[in-house]
């Protein structure tokens, strides 16, 4: 069965006719090259495929097309168009954050919303914050120092 399922994905509005099973994470790769949300898992474990939906952090694997309608959803690809995005990459790269990549996009989406919500988090606050990312190579206190340290220099960001 297909459905029209309409949603606003960064920034722009979106009717596509698909199943409503099909999940958000193969919508956003496939239909719209959305490269960044990556699947890890695919059991909702890793937060690579990280996104916000109405500014909460979710994990588009776990999402179907159906729950997405009428919702605003933000990838990374979106994201990075902001400055808050290049004040976090910065700092991520400043405190030597980012090795492989992979997990990068699903933390900075996952620094994004916890700041968005508290943008004077603690590093206990951090480390809850980014908890469902995970990332083998880097290490987080390397990760969480870079997101306080966005947060400290971009307050008026958030």
């Amino acid at each position: 069965m297909m459905d029209d399922i309409s949603f606003k994905l960064n920034g722009q509005e979106i009717t596509l006719k698909m199943d409503p099973a099909r999940r958000l994470l193969d919508v956003i790769r496939e239909d719209f090259d959305c490269k960044g949300t990556k699947e890890g898992c695919g059991e909702g474990e890793c937060g690579a495929c990280a996104v916000l939906l109405d500014g909460r952090l979710v994990n588009s694997c776990l999402v179907t097309a159906a729950m997405a309608a009428g919702k605003n959803i933000w990838t990374i690809e979106g994201y990075r168009e902001t400055e808050r995005f290049q004040l976090l990459k910065n700092k991520l790269s400043e405190h030597g954050s980012i090795q492989c990549g992979f997990c990068t996009p699903g933390i900075i989406m996952a620094a994004e919303a916890l700041l968005s919500k508290n943008p004077n988090p603690t590093e206990a606050e951090v480390r809850e914050g980014i908890s469902g990312n995970l990332c083998r190579c880097t290490g987080y206190t390397m990760i969480v120092d870079a997101i306080l340290s966005a947060s400290s220099e971009g307050e008026v960001l958030w």
